[in-house]
């Protein structure tokens, strides 16, 4: 089966490829979680608009990734969230909560999938979470969590 992934998937390819998989993988896991659509001629046109979304996102080179790494490092990033009187939080913090608090903090656009958590962020504080910018380059960023 023939599909234009649209977004990263692991050992199979980045978003705006043309990739050949099994159907059943295609049509049970590949096409219901929207990691792929089915390839058309039709569909081929929409692959320039996926991959400048893609290269937007996108880090360049080791320098380019080092770059990232110390504007991240300079940023003082804080999320609000509901919590409890004890401090702990009602539902947790999410990879995507943390790339919109870095964009907002005046950060470079990430993508989610980057952002490494090591546990839940269940409760107010600080808590350091890593990002994967390139295979050689781990950036470290303190994110405050505080009580709405």
């Amino acid at each position: 089966m023939k599909l234009i992934l649209t977004r990263e998937v692991s050992r199979l390819g980045m978003a705006g490829d043309v990739v050949e998989v099994a159907d059943g993988y295609g049509r049970n896991y590949l096409v219901p979680r929207g990691d792929a659509i089915a390839w058309t001629k039709g569909a081929e046109r929409q692959i320039a608009q996926i991959k400048r979304a893609r290269d937007a996102r996108q880090i360049r080179d080791l320098g380019h990734a080092k770059q990232i790494k110390a504007e991240l490092e300079r940023l003082s990033v804080t999320l609000r969230a509901r919590a409890g009187s004890s401090g702990k939080l009602f539902g947790s913090i999410t990879t995507g909560d943390i790339t919109d608090a870095i964009k907002r903090a005046g950060g470079p656009l990430l993508d989610r999938k980057r952002v490494s958590l090591t546990g839940h962020i269940k409760s107010v504080g600080t808590h350091n979470v890593t990002v994967d910018l390139h295979p050689d380059v781990v950036a470290t960023v303190p994110v405050s969590v505080t009580p709405l």
